[in-house]
């Protein structure tokens, strides 16, 4: 009635419901108040998808005439054009790269492995520029201590990216995996082909 958003109608509601679960449990009610109380239905949000225009503007804003913005430039693109999780990126090891065969091997949720087919330029232009990795240290993208990337980082160069290309849209690391996703479904590829290439079941 206070018109409250159905996200905090939900919220609360579940609140309620473990309280007087905790009553009954506890042998303090006989019947909880709430048990036929329905939650509120939302559906959820699809997230916005970018068009292969806002990339490629996105990944041309990236000043490459530094280490660091090869790196950056090199990283979206893999993350676009992979169609891989922002923690599928950032644990990407020199041993999955393939670039004689043309492919990467990403290794996925639950272990699951799967080869992916990339274009290696500008990996290879940042691995001969790339500072030396810490010792131990085999991730492909490094930070500037020489360590693994973090996905906030990763999220931050994004971000930062897309602002300069004046692109307002909500956009985080899966934005370009549902836009790489939707881009093949677009060129004519099946639900069965682009599942296999996004690690889905």
């Amino acid at each position: 009635d206070r018109g409250r958003e159905k996200t905090s109608q939900a919220r609360c509601l579940c609140g309620i419901r473990s309280f007087f679960n905790f009553l009954l449990i506890s042998d303090q009610i006989e019947a909880s108040p709430a048990e036929f109380v329905d939650t509120p239905k939302f559906g959820r949000h699809l997230p916005d998808i970018l068009t292969t225009a806002e990339i490629d503007r996105i990944i041309a804003t990236v000043d490459t005439r530094t280490t660091k913005g090869i790196r950056d430039s090199a990283m979206l693109e893999v993350l676009y054009s992979c169609g891989l999780r922002v923690s599928e990126l950032t644990s990407l090891r020199l041993s999955d790269l393939f670039f004689g065969e043309g492919y990467i091997r990403v290794i996925g949720q639950g272990a699951k492995h799967r080869l992916v087919p990339v274009a290696r330029d500008k990996i290879q232009r940042y691995l001969e520029k790339r500072r030396s990795a810490r010792s131990g240290e085999e991730v492909v993208f490094l930070n500037n201590r020489g360590g693994q990337l973090t996905r906030v980082m990763v999220f931050t160069i994004l971000k930062q990216a897309a602002q300069r290309a004046g692109i307002d849209k909500h956009i985080s690391p899966h934005t370009f995996r549902h836009s790489f996703a939707t881009h093949l479904l677009e060129g004519g590829a099946s639900i069965r082909q682009v599942q296999e290439m996004l690690g889905h079941e």
